[in-house]
């Protein structure tokens, strides 16, 4: 990195400060897993209006500009659509958020808790024949190369380069906060995105970002979310307690299950592959319950969740409504992407990776399925294509026969 990074307080930038780690078995709040949830939500709640009433709906809807030009895009008609979630305790003006708010959430008493990391990063690759879907978690502590400040988690890339954005223009005599705040985010968009497309290897053509209170808005409109676990689990620190089996979540139940990284085989891990068992089955309640038949409750989950959402400005969201609303009936499969190990760098605890075996798993999994072969000289029908195969990861997330994901 160019120049010596100043240490900016939370207070000033948005910026986590730097402690020594925890381990993984710290204490510390680690938040902004719900992303996919809340855009899951508006979209299918857009898929379920008509045209009017949605255009009316996400009126308002904040948008960027931080994808722009850059880099290729997918081409066949297919789409990958990078989804972020904000370890953040303020709303999309910086300010923090209703102490009530943050006591119902037990995430801290403290908008100063949490920062700006990216604490979820998914991305979602639509394929343009229709086939399956796939989502790809990028484990949040992936040691990588974040342009302009070398190696880094993957997750303080977007508080690394709004704080010094933020700085630059202070330096230049910019004392609004509003404009702080805004051209600051846009920077650790730019930053996150231009991370996640190098270290993936692949194109990114939309992109979503939601921070804390987007669930705390929309958990209420779920009225339950089922969900399996194949053991009972104790953490008195996210407050799960969950026999084994099938069980519907309240909302509380939810903070706590998707909060949860103690006494789980994997950790931190095991807690990315709960918030894609949560994002399927909310998103499949949503579709087959009957919820977004009633204009009102699909209007109050639009209002609800543009306050917290921001998108580019390129996308077309009638197209990705009825998009989401297919992926609803469990069209989709979510994988984690592999690490090597566990170490420690700048006194952290980070996830080793090896980012060409990484992009070599990325290619992998998705690879369009291969078309059928064709017939035989002799008239023959045409042979069935043999399954495309996958790298076996171990830490696939899809719906089960019975709608409901079960996960540890």
């Amino acid at each position: 990195m160019a120049g010596r990074r100043r240490r900016v307080p939370a207070g000033r930038s948005g910026r986590r400060r730097r402690v020594p780690a925890t381990g993984r078995s710290g204490r510390r709040v680690r938040w902004g897993r719900l992303i996919a949830v809340v855009v899951a939500c508006v979209l299918v709640a857009g898929a379920a209006l008509g045209y009017w009433v949605y255009d009316q709906a996400v009126n308002g809807v904040r948008t960027s500009d931080a994808l722009g030009d850059k880099g290729a895009r997918s081409t066949g008609g297919s789409q990958n659509i990078l989804l972020m979630g904000l370890d953040s305790r303020k709303d999309l003006n910086g300010n923090p958020l209703p102490k009530k708010i943050l006591e119902q959430l037990h995430a801290g008493a403290s908008s100063e808790v949490g920062g700006y990391n990216t604490n979820t990063l998914i991305l979602l690759h639509i394929p343009g024949d229709g086939s399956r879907a796939t989502g790809l978690s990028v484990p949040r502590d992936d040691l990588v190369d974040v342009p302009g400040f070398g190696k880094q988690k993957i997750k303080e890339a977007y508080g690394l380069a709004k704080a010094r954005e933020e700085d630059r223009l202070a330096a230049q005599g910019v004392k609004d906060h509003a404009e702080l705040e805004s051209k600051g985010r846009e920077a650790g968009r730019r930053t996150e995105i231009e991370t996640v497309r190098t270290f993936l290897g692949v194109p990114i053509d939309h992109f979503a970002e939601v921070n804390l209170a987007g669930f705390y808005d929309l958990a209420g409109a779920l009225d339950g979310v089922d969900v399996c676990l194949k053991h009972p689990t104790k953490d008195k620190n996210s407050g799960a307690d969950f026999p084994a089996g099938r069980q519907t979540l309240d909302a509380r139940q939810s903070l706590a299950f998707v909060r949860q990284r103690m006494n789980l085989p994997k950790g931190d891990l095991d807690r990315t592959r709960r918030q894609q068992a949560f994002l399927l089955s909310a998103v499949h309640k949503l579709e087959s319950s009957g919820t977004l038949d009633k204009i009102g409750r699909a209007y109050s989950l639009l209002d609800a969740a543009k306050r917290d959402i921001v998108i580019d400005k390129g996308w077309p969201l009638l197209d990705a409504a009825d998009q989401m609303k297919k992926l609803a009936g469990g069209n989709v499969s979510f994988q984690t992407l592999k690490i090597k190990g566990f170490g420690t760098y700048r006194q952290q605890s980070v996830n080793l990776v090896d980012p060409p075996a990484v992009r070599r798993q990325v290619q992998e999994l998705l690879r369009p399925a291969p078309s059928p072969r064709p017939s035989s000289p002799q008239g023959g029908r045409p042979k069935p294509a043999a399954p495309s195969p996958r790298p076996d990861s171990g830490d696939a997330t899809s719906l089960g026969g019975d709608g409901v994901p079960c996960v540890d």
